[in-house]
């Protein structure tokens, strides 16, 4: 490796994403993952792997892309395979960079990456333990994250990420509460703010950022018109990901503006994912039929054949639940109070988003 950093200075492993020209490469590969064109892609990490061979940016990549490529792909053992060994192999180099200097900004930045890679994953699979285990391995990854933000703009959102949840997560659990002592402080107006600058700056993480700023705006914060700003900035840029396309026609939709939401679900029916996307697009013309054309029979069949199709509790649950209320509302329409608390009882069984719960329970 001495050998290697004498003729390649530049090519450092720790000044990746310092260097302009490879964060150029990278924000390709990313671009690439993200538009849903992985033949490229894999091409490109590739090359980065043998030019980088002891940096961790080349397997978390690869794990980045099999993720959505195979989404989701918990569902997906030799796909799941993959990605288990690619975050480990990402893991493994970031520890190296870490032994030879353990305020590696670039270190601390895979190393927590993979560990919530595989938190994420564990959690999917509703394996809790598990996913504690590596939530509590990142833990002090996340914590060195706070000191870093001026040196790589990417822990802005792990950051703001922590400082939100930190005081969310025990207003929505309050069982957990006496745990949380055991945790640094947060503010969930800063962390906002902090995912907000992520969002606009960060390299690695901007997609992320934009994608979890917008579904804690429509889940926690009710803001789904301030949400738009986000999902449609990653709906135009990358067109073809039925992730970002979901839920830019889903904060639009939520937002009444029904007429901009159109053409995007419209463009969520020509895509391939029949895993995700069945029920995200029934529900969404059940709420075009219902709130913008006035069209309850139309309506009613959409939410049906919704909730006909296969629920995914990490990307489609909610809409289930969306359907669910969809239902009710038509039921009390047509004054049948009953069936109305009916499908309201079962929109809260599955419910997460504020504005649900609370339509559901009569608030």
């Amino acid at each position: 490796m001495g050998l290697l950093l004498l003729v390649l200075p530049g090519l450092a492993p720790a000044q990746v994403l310092t260097d302009p020209a490879a964060q150029q490469t990278v924000q390709r590969v990313l671009d690439n993952i993200y538009s849903m064109e992985f033949t490229q892609a894999d091409e490109q990490i590739r090359q980065i792997r043998a030019r980088y061979p002891q940096h961790p940016i080349g397997p978390i990549l690869l794990a980045t892309k099999l993720e959505l490529q195979f989404v989701p792909i918990h569902e997906n053992p030799a796909a799941k395979a993959q990605f288990i060994q690619a975050v480990g192999q990402g893991l493994d180099l970031s520890k190296r960079l870490l032994d030879r200097n353990d305020k590696d900004p670039e270190g601390i930045f895979f190393a927590l990456t993979a560990h919530s890679y595989l938190a994420a994953l564990y959690n999917n699979q509703n394996e809790t333990i598990k996913a504690v285990g590596e939530s509590r391995k990142s833990y002090g990854y996340l914590k060195d994250g706070f000191r870093l933000m001026d040196k790589n703009p990417d822990f802005y959102f792990t950051t703001g990420l922590y400082n939100y949840y930190v005081e969310r997560y025990p207003i929505d659990h309050p069982v957990v509460r006496p745990f949380m002592v055991f945790f640094d402080d947060g503010d969930m107006a800063l962390g906002l703010k902090q995912m907000e600058i992520a969002a606009k700056r960060a390299l690695f993480m901007r997609a992320g950022a934009n994608y979890y700023l917008a579904h804690v705006l429509l889940k926690h914060e009710t803001q789904p018109g301030r949400a738009v700003v986000f999902t449609k900035y990653l709906a135009d840029k990358y067109p073809n990901n039925p992730l970002f396309g979901m839920i830019n026609a889903e904060a639009l939709l939520l937002a009444g503006r029904y007429a901009e939401a159109r053409p995007y679900v419209q463009r969520l029916k020509q895509m391939s994912n029949r895993q995700l996307l069945p029920l995200a697009v029934y529900t969404f013309d059940g709420i075009l039929a219902e709130q913008a054309d006035r069209d309850d029979k139309e309506a009613a069949s959409a939410y049906q054949a919704a909730l006909r199709q296969p629920v995914n509790a990490a990307y489609t649950k909610e809409y289930q639940a969306m359907a669910y209320a969809g239902l009710a509302r038509i039921a009390a329409r047509s004054n049948n109070q009953q069936t109305a608390k009916l499908y309201y009882k079962k929109a809260l069984a599955v419910a997460q988003y504020k504005s649900l719960i609370r339509e559901a329970r009569g608030k």
